[in-house]
């Protein structure tokens, strides 16, 4: 019997609708980027006015809003800083997640009740670390993805403190916030929101001495990387609930909404069929091959348990990984007529199979049979980005209930 307070879920929202989406499939907090001092300069950002929407979107549903402002700065990237920390305080976001001291000072200055967490930028992987960061005041720190579970449960055990840490997503080939790759490569900065992801390239492999000739890739399944699989916690996530980790983080701002939706559900589901019966929990098949649904790349559980090896790299010959669409959202149900309003969001038609899903784990399969446009005119395919149709369907589905479909 665990004696572990429930842990938050935190998800990525990468503009206003996945952080709508990311919050009604479940998720308790969500963190967002605005339009500086962030690390993912193409997210679709967001202004202060959305963040006061998101910000009201969330309280009805008892959910926190954080902003990540955790580039490295430099001295060029400070001006400012003061009058977007007071922003953020007046919009209603619960907390910024900061890496750069000067940021923390700064908004310590400008707003000393926003809440501050440190930034997996600043790679915290020991417990005299987290202790430094308790002693400054603040509240909650976010790991480094390099650390191990005892080490987690190290850290809580000497320090009282509230620990963050990631469970899904993409990993970064170097510590994160110490990678310059991208800098060299491409003079984007990694650390101040530009990461080219140089290590996700292909390249090709040469032998010393043989003008210039490419020696293993011509009997290699594809072009080497450097790159890690994703990160995966899915079939070990009570481990961390009991290390005592607070928050656990998902990756992914500029995934999609069918990634953050699915993910998020998937996680949900886990920790409060956990916290129903800890004794005699048991991972379901059905959340594994949920998961698989949203993956990009093969999935690892990282430092959590080992060392990685060449086995926990893109190297090779890539898994072949089923692939999704998200097809529809449903806008409303009659249940009468057993018909839903949808808005397409990707080509279907007559004869596709889908699979339609919903919060708390609600999903099922059927082939479409019947659809009609918004004039209640027979059509054989829905086309058109983000037209309106009618689909006879098999169960009864609630507005925010999305459709995918197999590639």
């Amino acid at each position: 019997m665990t004696t572990r307070q429930k842990p938050e879920l935190l998800a990525p929202a990468g503009n206003l609708e996945k952080l709508k989406f990311a919050i009604h499939y479940g998720a308790d907090a969500v963190y967002i980027g605005g339009q500086q001092f962030g690390l993912r300069s193409k997210a679709g950002n967001f202004t202060f006015e959305e963040m006061r929407e998101g910000v009201e979107f969330a309280d009805k549903y008892g959910a926190k809003v954080y902003v990540a402002t955790n580039i490295i700065a430099h001295n060029e990237n400070l001006e400012g800083a003061h009058d977007y920390f007071k922003k953020l305080y007046e919009v209603g976001i619960s907390a910024v997640i900061v890496a750069d001291p000067a940021l923390i000072q700064a908004c310590r200055d400008a707003a000393p009740e926003l809440e501050v967490h440190i930034s997996t930028q600043a790679s915290i992987a020991n417990w005299k670390t987290v202790e430094f960061w308790k002693n400054e005041g603040v509240p909650r720190v976010v790991l480094a993805r390099e650390v191990s579970v005892e080490e987690i449960r190290e850290m809580k055990e000497k320090v009282d403190i509230e620990i963050e840490a990631f469970i899904h997503g993409a990993m970064c080939i170097s510590y994160s916030g110490r990678c310059v790759l991208s800098n060299h490569m491409t003079a984007r900065d990694a650390n101040r929101g530009g990461c080219a992801q140089s290590c996700r390239w292909k390249y090709d492999l040469f032998e010393e001495g043989t003008d210039g000739e490419i020696a293993v890739s011509e009997q290699a399944d594809e072009q080497y990387t450097m790159s890690s699989q994703d990160l995966s916690m899915v079939e070990h996530l009570p481990d961390l609930i009991e290390a005592g980790v607070d928050s656990l983080k998902i990756e992914g701002r500029m995934k999609s909404i069918h990634y953050v939706a699915t993910v998020v559900n998937v996680y949900r589901k886990i920790i409060d069929t956990y916290f129903e019966d800890p004794d005699n929990y048991q991972i379901d098949p059905d959340w594994i091959d949920e998961i698989w649904k949203a993956a990009q790349r093969s999935l690892t559980t990282g430092f959590y348990f080992n060392e990685p090896t060449h086995k926990d790299q893109l190297f090779g010959k890539p898994d072949r990984i089923p692939k999704y669409d998200f097809a529809g959202l449903v806008l409303a149900y009659d249940e009468k007529l057993q018909i839903a309003t949808i808005q397409q969001r990707n080509n279907f038609g007559v004869g596709d199979e889908v699979e339609f899903f919903g919060p708390n784990f609600y999903h099922y399969k059927q082939t479409i049979t019947e659809l009609w446009d918004e004039d209640d005119q027979p059509i054989d395919r829905a086309k058109h980005a983000m037209m309106i149709v009618k689909v006879k369907v098999d169960q009864p589905l609630k507005y925010y209930d999305m459709m995918r479909k197999q590639k």
